[in-house]
Parts: structure tokens; sequence; C-alpha cells
């Protein structure tokens, strides 16, 4: 079948005004959140369906691996479909799930839920794009701001749930997460334009394409490689610090393993900085100051496993690490085809997200079989390969 190609400039984008970049912010951080939830509160889970850490350890996985698989199937139809209209669609159904949530009662539910759960709030990589096609100019300070409340959703869901599971339930948090989505969903009808899509083939060509960017540019599969291995160190390290920090000396509740988010939004603030940086300068040099700053906050929590301060610390550099190397890549792969940012994007955040919960299978695994230890060092593993990757793209970037 012949795919009919749409030009660009029949797309009759504007630009994006700060109230649309709020809106898409905003709505893609209350919508990520949900994936990440079930951190903190994996104990209170279990105690309340007599689970042990096992099982319930598997929750972030398989919330991880519905988003991946969404991100595969769901997302390329942002570049073919109404980018509102999806992202609406994709909220409702979210919705539903998420009141499913709060009335299960089996291990087997559990699972299922929490995979739809990460494969609807795949609605978040049709705003990234979304945002990035409607900036005339400065598109990695836009995709900046817009990641920046994605992170912020991601970091904040855990001090979010983390007291409302203290407060009230475990399930209260999925119930009034879905009440959120209500007005963000609403937002989204009364405040984005619709975005014409820009690819007319069918969807089997549509999936192809997607792969068909992955062999185009090197640069994709680069950073792609990157985000593999910092996203799985930073899933790691927060799935398994819940346990960590319940254990002994700490015996922390969920609502003070939550408040370790609040140090990691100040961390995702400092993600736009690095956007301008993107546009401005050399993002493969940032990016190695960055895997850097990962790899030293790990070594501070293997040398200092029961310090307070040494938590403290590493979960800002951590996360300033991760999230503005995350920023960078993303500044990267929206200067290329514009007409495919949806399939670009991706194959960029499916490779991530799979990182992302290898990180957190092979973190709980070490857990289970030799402590924090052993998790310290597959996270020092995981981020050295991060590092070589860095290193290999800075060097491309001074020969050029």
């Amino acid at each position: 079948m012949r795919r009919r190609k749409i030009p660009l400039e029949n797309l009759a984008v504007k630009g994006i005004s700060k109230t649309q970049i709020g809106v898409l912010a905003v709505s893609a951080g209350v919508c990520v959140a949900n994936i990440y939830y079930n951190q903190p509160i994996l104990t209170a889970i279990g105690k309340d369906l007599s689970l042990d850490e096992h099982q319930v350890g598997y929750l972030p996985v398989l919330s991880q691996a519905g988003y991946g698989l969404g991100l595969l199937f769901v997302t390329p139809l942002g570049d073919k479909l109404e980018r509102k209209n999806l992202i609406i669609r994709l909220q409702l159904l979210l919705m539903v799930t998420l009141v499913g949530m709060t009335l299960v009662n089996s291990l087997f539910g559990l699972y299922s839920l929490s995979l739809l759960i990460g494969f609807f709030a795949v609605a978040t990589q049709v705003m990234v794009p979304m945002a990035a096609a409607m900036a005339i100019r400065d598109k990695g300070k836009v995709v900046g701001i817009v990641f920046t409340g994605l992170l912020v959703g991601i970091l904040g869901a855990r001090i979010f749930s983390g007291y409302i599971a203290d407060w009230f339930s475990w399930r209260h948090v999925f119930g009034i997460s879905a009440g959120l989505l209500v007005v963000t969903t609403w937002l989204v009808a009364w405040l984005l334009p619709k975005v014409p899509p820009v690819y007319g083939g069918n969807y089997a060509a549509l999936l192809a394409s997607t792969v068909v960017q992955f062999k185009r540019f090197a640069l994709l599969r680069r950073i792609s490689a990157l985000g593999i291995f910092t996203f799985g160190t930073f899933c790691s390290f927060w799935t398994t610090l819940t346990f960590h920090l319940s254990g002994a000396p700490f015996y922390y509740e969920s609502d003070t393993i939550g408040l370790f988010g609040v140090l990691a939004i100040g961390g995702a603030l400092v993600a736009p900085a690095f956007g301008r940086l993107a546009d401005k300068g050399n993002p493969a040099k940032n990016q190695v100051l960055t895997v850097g700053l990962v790899i030293v906050s790990i070594f501070v929590i293997q040398w200092f496993p029961h310090s307070v301060i040494a938590f403290l610390v590493a979960t800002v550099l951590m996360d300033i690490g991760v999230q503005a190397t995350q920023v960078s890549t993303l500044a990267q792969i929206y200067t290329l085809d514009e007409s495919a940012h949806s399939r670009i994007n991706t194959m960029y955040m499916t490779l991530m997200f799979i990182g992302g919960a290898l990180g957190t299978w092979v973190g709980v695994t070490c857990w289970a079989l030799g402590g924090w230890q052993l998790v310290c060092w597959q996270m020092l593993f995981w981020a050295f390969v991060a590092l070589m990757v860095s290193l290999w793209g800075y060097r491309r970037s001074v020969r050029v």
C-alpha cells in the first residue's frame, strides 16, 4: 500500500504558550506518577494482602514493563493520530484501571492492573513530542520544562503515596490519583490545540517505520544505550531503597521513605538548565559529567550504608545526574527528523524503560541474594557502562 506523506508545513502549529507548556508539564507528571506510586508502599501492600517482599517486589517491574509495551505499540500513534484525542483516551482508560486498583484483592489482579497502569500511562510520552512539535524554537528548553514535570511526577509519587498510605491506606493512593486525572484530562481537552498527524501510512507500516528510525540515526542508537543504563541504575536505586530503609538500622515507615523524594525533586528542577545547555553547547560533554555524578552517589551509599546523611547526599546526586542526562539526550533526539518525533521518541523511551524494568528486576534479585552491598555493586556496573557510552559519544562529537 502506498503511504501518504503529510508535509510538515501543513501542521499549522503556531507555537506553544506558557500556559500550554504548564498544562503539558503538569499532565505528564500526574500521568507518569502512577507507575511509581507502588514503590514506597510495597511493604504496606504486602502486609494488607499477606504477600512477601519477593512477590510485591515485582509490582514495579510489571508497571514499568507495561509502560515499555505501551511505548512500543501505542506512542508511535502520536505521528498517525491526532495527539490531543489520543492523550485524552489513554487517560480515561488509566482512570478506569486505577479504580480497579482500589478494589483488587488478589496477586493476579495486582499484577494485571500494574501492567495496565504502565501501559496506559504512556499518554505522557505522547505529551513530550507534542510539546516539541508545538515549539517553534528553543525545543530543548520547552522539552526540558515538560520533562521536568514528568520527573517531578516520578519523584513526587513517592512522597504522595507514602503519606497517603500512612494516613489512610495504600488503596486511597490510586483512588486519589484517578481524581487528579479527571482534572488534568479536562485541562488537556480545554487548553491544548489539535495537532494534525504527520504520518499517513497504516499501523503496521507505522510500527515498521518506528524500528527504521533506530537504524537511521547513529545518535539515536548511542543515546538509547545511555538511557538504558542510566535509567536502569535509577530504578534499581529507588526500588531497593524502600527495602533497605524499611529494615535495620533505619526501620522507616512509608511516609518517611517518601520524604526522600523531596530531595530528588530538587534535582528535577535543575533539569531545564541542561535542556538550555543542549540547545547551545555540547550535550555529550554534559552527559559525561552527569553520569559521573551518578557513580559518585553510588560510592557514597556503598561506603556508608547505615548513614542517613550519606543517603541524603546520594539521593540528590543520583537524581541530578540521571535527570540531567535524560533531558540532554531528549534535546538531542528532537533535533532529528521532525516528521517522526513520536516514532523516534518511542524507540528511545521504549529502550530506556526496558532498562528501567531490568534495573528494577536485577535490583530486587540482588537484594534477595546479597542485600545492599550486592545491590550497590550491580548499580555500579550499570553506571560504569553508561559512563563508557557517554565518553564514546563525547569523543565522536569532538572529532566532528
